[in-house]
């Protein structure tokens, strides 16, 4: 096992109703917020109109920001730095999902380093030394972004997707109702039962290393979004399955299933560069190329891939190869039993070869960077990758 430190401070606040308990938890953090949202569904489901009576029960007051992107964008997060800095914002509050939560993220580290320019700060060109307090109240479960010590934005500018891991992107409180999600698309909710399992199995087949406890939690985890997944993309208001996915989301990206093993990502790397040049869905943008990835990393891994099979699938069969193969083959039919592309085509994009090498230099920073810690890919082989999900 591996050395590692676990950070966990999120102070999570789950169950029905509990948008109602806003403004008690956040007056311990501030008493001017910036609500961060999306396009209005948190208008129209009356749900910003509770938050804002929570807030202004408990003397808190704010300001709305809403227009938070799906892919969220630096340049509308600049908007949302200098509304907190005229307002007097000392804390950012997420209302959404991860687009939301990843947007307050920036507002905080850009309102709280005004004299930096925030792709700097984002880029780690400049240090990033304070931010503002950050609290989340969670729509829907995808991103685990309220427990997380991550955010990606996207700077359209330059048609570059980034991500930055700092202790200061982890939300000082998360307000988690799963009944919130009972009205959302299904093929929201697919997405993000998507991101849950990328977040997990972007940790799990990391190989050579042993960590039984770690592992545990992962495989479990995963047999419980697989077996509540499904119910909540047929019926979002299904509470008991809703609830099982939603705590789910928080640990699967909270750094709990890395423990002792680390983590890879390099599924989320093909993923961002495809989200940043078509616009792309993040959850569909990992599943239309998790089966080409696996299939060109599993011999590498073998042991990882094998024991996932037999473990999340049980999947009955002694040859190590024979069910490294066949849990690659149940997880993409899983993500087509609740409509998820599982191809660049089924995402609806149809790159020429050079868009592929354009993608792939995306990927791996023009081929400066090596991704997947089973075996170094660069841009030639994640070329490949890309060419076997048309």
């Amino acid at each position: 096992m591996d050395n590692f430190k676990f950070y966990a401070p999120t102070e999570v606040i789950f169950g029905k109703d509990v948008e109602n308990e806003t403004g008690a938890t956040a007056k311990k953090y501030g008493k001017k917020a910036l609500l961060v949202f999306g396009k209005g569904s948190v208008v129209k489901s009356g749900l910003l109109e509770r938050v804002e009576k929570s807030l202004s029960d408990a003397s808190v007051e704010y300001l709305e920001f809403g227009g938070a992107k799906p892919n969220p964008t630096l340049a509308h997060a600049k908007e949302g730095i200098e509304k907190a800095l005229s307002f007097g914002a000392d804390m950012i509050i997420g209302i959404g999902g991860g687009s939301a939560i990843d947007t307050a993220k920036a507002i905080a580290h850009g309102a709280a380093n005004p004299e930096h320019d925030l792709w700097d700060l984002w880029t780690k060109k400049v240090p990033l030394t304070k931010s503002l307090p950050v609290g989340a109240v969670l729509t829907i479960a995808a991103a685990g972004s309220e427990m997380s010590d991550s955010a990606v934005l996207t700077n359209e500018e330059i048609g570059k997707k980034a991500g930055i891991n700092t202790d200061f992107n982890r939300c000082r409180f998360a307000i988690v109702n799963p009944a919130l999600a009972a009205t959302l698309p299904k093929n929201q909710v697919a997405a993000g039962v998507t991101d849950i399992m990328m977040h997990t199995m972007e940790r799990y087949f990391i190989p050579d290393i042993k960590c039984d406890m770690t592992d545990e939690i992962a495989e479990g985890l995963l047999r419980t979004v697989i077996k509540n997944g499904k119910k909540v993309v047929e019926n979002p208001a299904d509470y008991d399955a809703m609830c099982e996915v939603f705590w789910a989301s928080s640990l699967s990206h909270n750094n709990l299933t890395e423990c002792g093993r680390g983590k890879d990502f390099s599924v989320h790397k093909l993923g961002h560069a495809l989200s940043a040049r078509y616009d792309a869905t993040h959850g569909a943008s990992l599943s239309a190329v998790w089966g080409s990835w696996a299939k060109e990393l599993y011999k590498d891994a073998l042991p990882r891939f094998a024991g996932y099979a037999r473990k999340v699938w049980g999947i009955n069969e002694s040859d190590d190869e024979k069910a490294a193969v066949a849990g690659i083959e149940k997880t993409v039919e899983f993500f087509k039993s609740i409509d998820m592309p599982v191809s660049l085509s089924g995402l609806g994009i149809n790159p020429s070869d050079e868009d592929i090498t354009a993608l792939a230099l995306d990927a791996t920073m023009k081929d400066t960077v090596k991704l997947s810690r089973i075996r170094p890919l660069g841009a030639a082989d994640v070329a490949k990758i890309y060419r076997a999900a048309l």
